[in-house]
C-alpha cells in the first residue's frame, strides 16, 4: 500500500533524498477530482550555495528564496521563457538545496512533465506534505538506481558539471 512521504523525507540532505525518489510515485488531483499517479524514473541533486549548478550558488533571491525554507517545499521556476521546472526543496530550513525531477513515466524531459501534468508557477511554494493538489507516495517497492553526471550544466564548470548527482531508475532504459 502507498503512504504519502512525511516532512522527515525532505528535510534530509539533498544527496539522500534525490538517490530514493526515482521509484516513488509522484500524485497530481486536478481540479476536477481526476488522479494521475506516475513513477519517477530520473532526479538531479542541487547542493547549495558551494555547488556552482545550484541557483543557490548566485546569493538568495525572489526567485530562490522557497529553497531557504524546511524541505518539502516545492521550487518551480522558468527556463528558455517556456518550460517550468518542477523541484522539490530538501534539508533543513537555511540550506538552500533542491532535487530537480527530471522525468517520470510517461515523460521525458522536465519540461515534458510540467506541460503534461499542467505544472506552473502556481505550484512554487506549494508544500507536498499538506497538498490536496500534488505530492510523493512511497510504495515500498525497493528499486535498483544508477548514478550518472548531471545534464546542461557545463557552465557550472569543474569539480560540478562531472558530479554524479544524477539518479535514474535503471529498469528504464531511454534514460541509459
Amino acid at each position: 500500500m502507498s503512504r504519502r512521504l512525511e516532512r522527515s523525507f525532505y528535510t534530509r540532505d539533498v544527496l539522500s533524498v534525490a538517490p530514493e525518489l526515482p521509484g516513488k510515485v509522484l500524485v497530481r488531483r486536478y481540479e476536477d477530482g481526476s488522479i494521475l499517479r506516475k513513477t519517477i524514473l530520473e532526479v538531479e541533486a542541487y547542493r547549495g550555495v558551494e555547488d556552482l549548478a545550484c541557483h543557490a550558488s548566485k546569493g538568495r533571491t525572489k526567485r530562490t528564496e522557497i529553497m531557504y525554507h524546511t524541505g518539502g517545499m516545492i521550487y518551480m521556476y522558468l527556463i528558455y521563457g517556456m518550460y517550468w521546472m518542477l523541484n522539490f526543496v530538501t534539508g533543513e530550513k537555511e540550506t538552500p538545496q533542491a532535487v530537480l525531477i527530471r522525468g517520470i513515466e510517461g515523460f521525458n524531459g522536465p519540461g515534458r512533465l510540467t506541460r503534461g501534468l499542467t505544472l506552473d508557477k502556481s505550484f512554487y511554494g506549494v508544500d507536498l506534505v499538506t497538498s490536496d493538489m500534488i505530492w510523493v507516495e512511497d510504495t515500498g517497492d525497493q528499486q535498483a538506481i544508477i548514478s550518472a553526471k548531471r545534464i546542461g550544466i557545463d557552465y557550472a564548470g569543474d569539480p560540478w558539471k562531472n558530479m554524479n548527482w544524477r539518479f535514474v531508475l535503471t529498469g528504464d532504459n531511454s534514460y541509459e
